[in-house]
Parts: structure tokens; sequence; C-alpha cells
């Protein structure tokens, strides 16, 4: 027994023990299937077994929408740090360190214009990987950058949502970002540019509640989670069961809330067809 112990599983152990990188698997987050993180990128973060569409960062969002090498992101306006100089369990500042670190962000929205099968278009994307998505007063002045670019390219403006909603580091500056945000929209309809929403999973609180129900277009992702509160916070406050699928794009789809359920396969062609339609030129074939 001890030869086995001693020498046999050392050598096993050893064999096995090979320098292979432990992240080139993940599980899916529905089916829980396990996939080889190369295959999954290739197939835009979509799941090959039930086509559950997993979260995206704002670098892929953009390398999937515009035109190959069409695009620019813009510098956006610089805001206060730590207006109330908030701390929980840790500073705020420290925070938004850790968060720029890992997302190498520097806010929760990136801004960028390019082409989409050659239809210009201002593209303002919600990075769920920075806070959560979260919504503060840096937020709001890139959103309304995003606006006024938009006015002046006359370009429509695609904004793709993905937040847990208003940031609570930054209290009432974070909550004037909703009708400030519903401002630089205005501005847009007034001028007649289309605006485009595209809701991924999850679109929540103050963002659903301002600009992102806005749109001259509303556009979801398959079965992303869409509303101001969630499911649980619901149930407990009326004390009912939800209706199965509640607040899932097909559910909002079927009750009117939203225009169409696209998959991200075929998102750019949509939303090139879209422009295409919206400002009367020419569709470029895929």
């Amino acid at each position: 027994m001890s030869w086995l112990t001693e020498y046999v599983r050392p050598r096993i152990q050893g064999l096995l023990k090979k320098d292979i990188p432990d992240n080139l698997w993940t599980n899916c987050e529905a089916c829980g299937q396990m996939l080889l993180i190369k295959d999954l990128q290739k197939n835009l973060n979509i799941c090959p077994h039930c086509g559950h569409h997993m979260r995206a960062t704002v670098k892929e969002r953009l390398e999937w929408t515009f035109d190959k090498d069409s695009y620019t992101c813009i510098d956006l306006p610089k805001m206060p740090v730590d207006p109330l100089n908030f701390k929980d369990k840790k500073r705020y500042t420290d925070r938004l360190k850790e968060n720029r670190t890992k997302s190498q962000l520097e806010e929760s929205i990136t801004v960028a214009h390019g082409t989409i099968l050659q239809q210009k278009a201002v593209v303002a994307i919600m990075a769920f990987e920075f806070m959560a998505g979260t919504m503060g007063a840096a937020f709001g002045e890139g959103f309304i950058a995003a606006a006024r670019l938009s006015l002046l390219q006359q370009s429509p403006l695609i904004v793709f949502t993905a937040s847990g909603g208003a940031r609570m580091q930054e209290g009432m500056i974070s909550l004037m970002q909703m009708p400030r945000t519903v401002i630089a929209v205005e501005m847009l309809k007034e001028a007649k540019i289309p605006y485009i929403v595209v809701f991924t999973n999850p679109t929540t609180g103050g963002v659903t509640a301002s600009f992102a129900m806005l749109g001259d277009i509303h556009i979801a992702e398959p079965n992303a989670l869409i509303g101001f509160a969630g499911p649980r916070v619901i149930e407990n406050t009326v004390h009912e069961k939800l209706p199965e699928g509640f607040q899932r794009s097909e559910y909002l789809l079927n009750h009117g809330m939203i225009d169409m359920v696209v998959k991200r396969t075929n998102m750019r062609e949509t939303l090139a067809k879209l422009i295409s339609l919206l400002c009367n030129t020419k569709l470029q074939s895929a």
C-alpha cells in the first residue's frame, strides 16, 4: 500500500499536472455546459448548446458592431473623482482605481464613431465590467458627448445598455443624470436624428427609467433582463408570483415594450438596415 501511495500516486499526479492554463474553459451560465473559451469567442459569446447570450466586453461590442478598422473612440470629459467623499467598505476612489485597472476602462461608458456596413453611426456602449455599468456624473457627461457628436456628424446614435442603475457612491448627483440624459435624447429628436437603443443583459434601475426607454427603435438581445426593479424585489412587494419570463426580452416584445429581439449574430446587419431605412441611405451588402 505504501508503494502505491508513495510512488505510483505522485507519478500519476505529476503526469496530470501539466502546464495547462486555467482560463481555457468556462461554463454556460444558463445550461451549465463546459465551453472552450476560444470557440465561444468565435461564436460571439453565445452558448452553442442553448443559445444563451453571455456578457460581452466593450472591446468585443466595438469589434462586433463596426466595420473592421473603421471606428474611433473619443475622449470623454473629465469629472470630479469623488464629489461626496464617499466610503462604505472601501473608499469610492479606491473602487474606481480597482475597476479601472481590472477593466482597462476609464468609466462605465465608451463612445465611438465609425461605419456599420458603410452606414455612419455614433455608438455608446455601457460597460457592465466597470462597476456593473452604473450611472454617475462621468457617465452623464459621456452620454451627452455622444449625443453632441451625433448632432455634429448628423449620424444616428446607437446605445448598447448594460447596467445595474444609478451609482450609489454619487448619491443625488447620480440621480441627476437621469434628466440630463433625457435632455440629450430630446436634442436628437428635435434635430430628427435617429436614436436606437439595444438592450443587453441586464438593463435595470435609473437607466431603464430614463434614456433607455426613449429610443426611436428598441432592440433587445434574447432573454435579456430589462426593468426598473428586479423580479425578486417586485415579488416581495406585491406578494404575488410573477409570470414566467417576466421582464425578459421576449415577454417585453409580446407586451409592446420593445420592437424586436435580435440575436447577436444578426445585430450588425440589423442595425445597418435600420440606419439605411431611417436615414434614407443605400445599404451595402455584408
